[in-house]
């Protein structure tokens, strides 16, 4: 069988904190410039909450209704250009629950999956606005197994393997990672690659947002492609970027079979405890 391969455009991008149209209005502009290129994209990827950014002290007014307005532009966006779309994370509302939601759209304009963000990060308030989600983000693409997770969730390595250990291949990571912890979002992103042998596709925003308290937060960006090896397939610094990466999709196997370590996993020896 022949490699199946993917081109990647993984959009980096400042967000307004609060202002939903003019984020809206930037996403539309960025897939735009990413199915432009040459070659165009099979999958594009968008970061986490760009849709109203940070701003939780107004989110019950601003979060999208039941993730209307982004399904609808998602999936319109999909069957224009004819790629499939991870679109990040939005903010969604739905009676009085909001939520911090992922929405994948094939090519088709079919929504492929969608995934609530399950670990909430206290740093930023999130437990005190959001409800968490309580289901893992698999979805298929081109008969790829794919999954998602959100920002915090890569704290977690436990939830990778649990979706490793699901057969999936490909795992995207929507996020809005801040200084200072860019070692953090390196090293975790590198060890979860290479722990579960498997492509990351990881998009960070750029960019500052200043919070209600007058503190301002500043994002890194460095968004990044790594293979199954955890080798850079690309990268990008701080700048407002699109970034374009292949993939090798017969990679995922062929690593997972020389070094075979979910064979030589002990699962009935690991004790997993509720606290540390």
């Amino acid at each position: 069988m022949a490699d199946q391969q993917w081109h990647v455009s993984v959009i980096q991008m400042d967000v307004k904190i609060g202002e939903p149209d003019r984020n809206y209005d930037e996403v539309i502009h960025k897939i735009e410039q990413a199915v432009s290129a040459d070659p165009k994209p099979d999958v594009i990827v968008l970061p986490e909450m760009w849709n109203t950014g940070y701003a939780l002290e107004r989110i019950h007014e601003i979060a999208d209704e039941n993730g209307d307005r982004t399904r609808k532009l998602l999936q319109e966006l999909s069957v224009m250009y004819q790629v499939h779309i991870v679109g990040g994370s939005v903010a969604i509302k739905e009676n009085e629950r909001i939520q911090n939601v992922t929405y994948i759209y094939n090519k088709d304009g079919q929504l492929a999956g969608e995934y609530a963000k399950i670990h909430l990060f206290r740093l930023m308030n999130e437990h005190v606005y959001l409800e968490a989600g309580q289901q893992l983000g698999r979805f298929e693409l081109e008969g790829i197994q794919c999954a998602v997770i959100i920002c915090y969730d890569l704290r977690f390595p436990e939830l990778t393997r649990s979706l490793a250990l699901q057969g999936v291949e490909v795992l995207f990571v929507p996020a809005q990672w801040p200084h200072p912890r860019l070692h953090h979002w390196q090293t975790l992103l590198t060890a979860r690659a290479i722990e579960n042998q498997l492509y990351i596709v990881a998009c960070n925003r750029v960019g500052s947002s200043i919070g209600a308290d007058g503190k301002v937060t500043s994002f890194f960006g460095h968004s990044v492609v790594l293979d199954p090896w955890g080798d850079t397939v690309a990268n990008a610094g701080e700048e407002d970027i699109i970034i374009q990466a292949d993939l090798s999709l017969s990679l995922v196997q062929e690593v997972r079979g020389r070094i075979p370590v979910f064979q030589d996993r002990k699962a009935s020896i690991y004790q997993l405890t509720e606290n540390v």
